[in-house]
């Protein structure tokens, strides 16, 4: 595989794009209630997205600091601060009425809320946030369907958690139809998370004056279309205007305990097409994405750096409340990513964290550094040319 040249990235693709460098003069802003992480203001643009402006104070660096590589050539950007970001794989924090965690779920990310600590902490929520709307995915007494819901009231521990925006684009977003789906979207809004991944959506925060777009893909109609790639190109282009930083979430691939490798080629679970995790990742960042983050597999897989931009193509199931999700094996184990990019995109330091399923399905942190060991091993298998460079603390260095 050759090394592709440069590309244009950040504020000065957007210069190239002629984006539009007034904002409208009378904003609209609502303080939302966050709790200890403070206020967010949403304020809309001229012909744009919503931009959600997280507070600096409520923010923390990655618990192991990394030196940044070599300074780029100087960004056009008002603040060449790094943004610091941490993403997490699979949360499902139980099932109700009868899989749920004790104490209602208070503490359930207690142990892991210093790993999550960021500028802006992304997950993928794995479950409607819902009462029951009497629509179910799977008919009664089924044994090879999954549905999850957890009570609308969790999003406060998702909040508590330090998470501020969530990922609804994966197979488990309508398992309570579109009520639920609705249901779950302001159960966030009423804890002050942001949530991306419905069709055309493209959610951006403000973060120490640098805007970062996050959009949600998966090959369910109610997302963005991972398999549709000139689809995908488009909106993440569209993005790259909207902002400075674009992040990807996507929920690609098959799944089980043995689809650990990635390879070139489309990926087909209880025949659905799960994309080409591959060709999309690579087409997005064609497009202007910074950062690709993967799930779906329900368990971790390799990453690889493409034209400078990291990909991680599984981070696994984060949370599993309630003993919803197999914790045996390679199933139990997953991480915490670690990203810190400059306001243009290109990268600055990176960090996996190893996390585990504890008891119960709780996530904890995993001294021994299984998960580690594990993508390190599937790096250097599928990527040996475009792999990260691995610190012995799960540090992150771009190929050289």
């Amino acid at each position: 595989m050759s090394w592709p040249g440069p590309r244009q990235t950040g504020r000065v693709r957007t210069l190239l794009a002629a984006r539009p460098a007034v904002f409208v003069a009378t904003v609209s802003a609502v303080a939302l209630a966050v709790g200890v992480a403070g206020a967010a203001v949403l304020a809309k643009r001229a012909g744009g997205a919503a931009t959600w402006r997280v507070p600096v104070a409520a923010t923390a660096s990655s618990p192991v600091p990394i030196p940044p590589s070599a300074s780029p050539s100087a960004s056009p950007a008002a603040s060449t601060e790094l943004i610091s970001l941490s993403a997490t794989g699979d949360i499902v924090m139980g099932d109700a009425p009868g899989s749920l965690p004790p104490n209602g779920g208070r503490g359930f990310f207690d142990q892991v809320r210093q790993a999550l600590a960021a500028d802006l902490v992304m997950g993928n929520l794995e479950e409607p946030l819902t009462e029951d709307t009497g629509y179910a995915k799977c008919g009664a007494g089924s044994t090879s369907c999954h549905q999850f819901r957890a009570p609308p009231s969790y999003a406060r521990h998702l909040r508590d958690a330090g998470f501020q925006l969530l990922n609804l684009a994966n197979n488990h977003a309508y398992d309570f139809g579109p009520a639920g789906n609705r249901n779950t979207r302001a159960a966030l809004e009423k804890y002050g998370l942001k949530h991306t991944g419905a069709p055309g959506q493209i959610t951006v925060v403000e973060v120490k004056g640098v805007k970062v777009a996050v959009l949600g893909f998966s090959s369910y109609a109610w997302s963005n279309s991972l398999i549709d790639i000139d689809a995908a190109q488009q909106i993440v282009r569209k993005a790259a205007e909207q902002a400075d930083i674009v992040v990807v979430q996507v929920h690609m691939g098959a799944e089980g305990s043995d689809k650990i490798h990635v390879r070139p080629g489309t990926e087909m679970f209880l025949g659905e097409n799960r994309g080409d995790p591959v060709r999309f990742s690579h087409s997005v960042i064609d497009a202007g994405a910074d950062l690709v983050v993967g799930h779906g597999p329900h368990v971790l897989r390799p990453m690889e750096f493409y034209r400078g931009r990291l990909i991680a193509y599984s981070l696994g199931n984060f949370a599993g409340g309630g003993g919803t999700l197999n914790n045996a094996g390679r199933l139990g184990l997953s991480a915490v990513l670690k990203v810190s990019l400059r306001p243009d995109g290109t990268w600055g330091s990176g960090q996996l964290i190893s996390t585990r399923l504890g008891a119960g399905g709780r996530p904890v942190l995993d001294p021994d550094k299984d998960s580690l060991a594990l993508v390190a091993d599937l790096c250097r298998s599928d990527f040996p040319r475009t792999a990260p460079k691995w610190g012995a603390r799960g540090e992150i260095r771009p190929p050289r």
